[in-house]
């Protein structure tokens, strides 16, 4: 049986001290509690760098360069309901202050602590290879 595809772009942010930035699911949404990388959906006629600057702004209100994000890797799981596909990036250089618009609750971590914070099975194998690439 197939699932409809769902294209997300997520970004490890990654402060001068080398840590990455993990965001909580907040109540509500699906997988509700879960840390991830800021991103979201792509909306129709979206790239996935064009669809991370919005998200960025709309999450975090902090503006991006395109050419500050740089491809890392991608995930691809199978949930019930969807697939999900993920680019993800990483971003060093952004414009502003880092602030949570959506009442989530935010986490600067680094790399080899990653492994104590509950992610989505998506997210999972992410973890080792943001620990050895930064």
């Amino acid at each position: 049986m197939s699932h409809p595809l769902v294209l997300v772009a997520a970004c490890a942010l990654v402060d001068e001290d080398g840590r990455v930035l993990l965001a909580k699911r907040p109540p509500g949404k699906i997988l509700e509690g879960f840390w991830e990388f800021p991103g979201g959906k792509l909306e129709p006629g979206e790239t996935p760098e064009v669809a991370l600057i919005r998200e960025l702004r709309e999450e975090l209100g902090i503006d991006v360069p395109e050419h500050c994000l740089a491809p890392l890797t991608f995930a691809s799981h199978s949930y019930e309901d969807f697939h999900l596909l993920m680019p993800v990036y990483v971003c060093r250089n952004w414009d502003g202050e880092i602030t949570p618009l959506e009442a989530q609750e935010l986490a600067w971590v680094m790399p080899n602590r990653m492994s104590s914070y509950e992610m989505p099975p998506a997210d999972e194998p992410l973890k080792a290879m943001l620990r050895d690439m930064l």
